[in-house]
């Protein structure tokens, strides 16, 4: 066991785990994280995609020891001042989730593209969302939320 300092939706933690344990699993029974979800645990379905220093990362595997100090940012994190985020406000407006596990991983991954894109097309947005299984059928409603999304963020 050994004592790690994280930055998780803006709020220090600390947590005693051993090294090689996932984020996932820290984000989920050590701080109460819900949202980031598992999967398949091999990093291939984007079900427990996080920000790591503003980037997707699939944390169903990633060791707590090489998270270091960079902010880790789950979908808990994205809402705005106590409201949701664009993201989420236009996912529920374009009625683009379905059974809704693997929401959590597209809407950050989408936050991530959003973030360096602020106006992707379509061709971007599913490059970006390419590690993210969606079984569905939901795709043209997730492509039109986050060009939704893209605007309302663009004012």
């Amino acid at each position: 066991m050994a004592g790690f300092e994280l930055t998780v939706n803006g709020e220090s933690r600390r947590v005693d785990v051993d090294p090689a344990t996932p984020l996932l699993t820290v984000l989920r029974n050590d701080l109460g994280l819900r949202a980031a979800k598992l999967g398949c645990g091999l990093e291939q379905c984007g079900a427990c995609t996080v920000l790591v220093a503003g980037e997707s990362a699939l944390s169903c595997r990633l060791p707590i020891s090489q998270v270091g100090r960079r902010e880790v940012t789950t979908l808990e994190g994205l809402a705005e001042a106590g409201g949701l985020h664009a993201l989420q406000r236009a996912f529920i407006e374009e009625r683009a989730a379905q059974c809704g596990y693997c929401v959590p991983g597209i809407l950050v991954s989408a936050a991530a593209l959003l973030a360096w894109n602020p106006d992707p097309d379509d061709e971007a947005i599913r490059r970006q969302l390419a590690d993210q299984l969606c079984r569905c059928g939901a795709h043209p409603r997730i492509l039109a939320a986050v060009r939704r999304a893209a605007r309302e963020l663009r004012g």
